[in-house]
């Protein structure tokens, strides 16, 4: 799917039929198509009759498969969000530095936007389509996702290696970036998905001033000299 011009997607083409396939397979390809039309026109113009359409499936048949198009919205959603916290708590596993984790989880937060586009599209501009209680269960892993960056800030505000005035603004800010990517990257071109994640990286450390490591004879207040 291509971007157009004023910022919204283009239309996907029709995929081939899915005669043959799986349940699995089906489902998959059910969302796939849903998520593209989503991005494409928007939930609220994306009809379960163009869903089908855009799998082979007609009439009763997809609902062998999927109960409804707020069903595949919300599936859609709180996938992304669970694999955002996911890509997270995996990132900063492997250090206690705290500006090296603030570094890891930028970088999975931006390497996620890249590769996962529509995702953040849909589930940065469908959130007001979403019926609760599955709006309040993707507001919560928002909630929960925002407050893990804070979390890092604060901590590394306390140990002095961040200084920050609002460790809520930088963690705001942070997380912006990530959208920012998702509406403009396109793998291929000037930067790699890595390369970016890197950039994005010294970024977020300058946003929070990371401060530079200090020695062990610093820390204790000893000269080790």
């Amino acid at each position: 799917m291509r971007a157009a011009q004023d910022g919204s997607y283009e239309r996907p083409h029709r995929p081939a039929r899915s005669e043959g396939a799986s349940p699995a397979d089906r489902r998959s390809a059910i969302r796939l198509a849903a998520l593209r039309l989503f991005a494409a026109q928007g939930y609220r113009s994306t009809t379960m009759t163009d869903i089908g359409a855009a799998v082979g499936i007609r009439g009763p048949s997809l609902y062998k498969h999927v109960a409804s198009k707020h069903e595949l919205l919300a599936e859609i959603m709180i996938g992304t969000m669970e694999q955002l916290i996911a890509d997270n708590v995996a990132a900063v596993a492997g250090t206690d530095d705290v500006r090296e984790q603030l570094r890891r989880a930028v970088e999975a937060h931006i390497r996620y936007h890249a590769r996962h586009r529509l995702e953040a599209f849909v589930g940065n501009r469908e959130i007001g389509s979403l019926e609760r209680p599955d709006q309040d269960r993707v507001l919560s892993r928002r909630s929960d996702y925002e407050r893990r960056f804070r979390e890092l800030i604060e901590r590394g505000a306390a140990e002095a290696a961040f200084d920050v005035q609002s460790a809520r603004i930088a963690s705001y800010s942070i997380l912006d970036m990530g959208i920012g990517v998702a509406s403009w990257f396109h793998e291929g071109r000037e930067f790699s998905v890595d390369q970016l994640a890197y950039q994005y990286g010294d970024i977020a450390l300058r946003i929070v001033n990371a401060q530079p490591r200090r020695s062990a004879g610093e820390r204790d207040g000893t000269d080790r000299s």
